[in-house]
């Protein structure tokens, strides 16, 4: 069963950091792209990051850029988000998904969602 399970979200003041993991089971992250969305209230849901597996590049939205680095564990089967400098705008559901998109950011490209994890900045 294909499952993408994320965690390590919270609370953090501005200013903090937190490392968000995307563990999936039931398939390799080979060959695919992993990316970051994240939806905070009211708006809708945007890219944050992407990984690519067959080639190792990766992309980040401007707001995150220099903030946010995305990263694979191989051994673990896991994508890492590791986000610095935390803002009040980085206040989100994040979630990651798998898939061959076209775009790094089209939603419709990626096949698996995971059920996304909060991620809250205040102070």
């Amino acid at each position: 069963q294909v499952q993408l399970v994320e965690s390590g979200g919270g609370l953090v003041q501005p200013g903090g950091s937190l490392r968000l993991s995307c563990a999936a089971s039931g398939f390799t992250l080979d060959h695919y792209a992993i990316g970051w969305f994240r939806q905070a209230p009211g708006k809708e849901r945007e890219g944050v990051s992407c990984i690519s597996t067959s080639d190792g590049n990766t992309y980040y939205a401007d707001s995150v850029k220099g903030r946010f680095t995305i990263s694979r564990d191989n051994a673990k089967n896991t994508v890492n988000l590791q986000m610095n400098s935390l803002k009040l705008e980085d206040t989100a559901v994040y979630y990651c998904a798998v898939g061959v998109p076209s775009s790094w950011d089209y939603e419709r490209g990626y096949d698996y969602w995971g059920q996304g994890t909060q991620v809250t900045v205040s102070s």
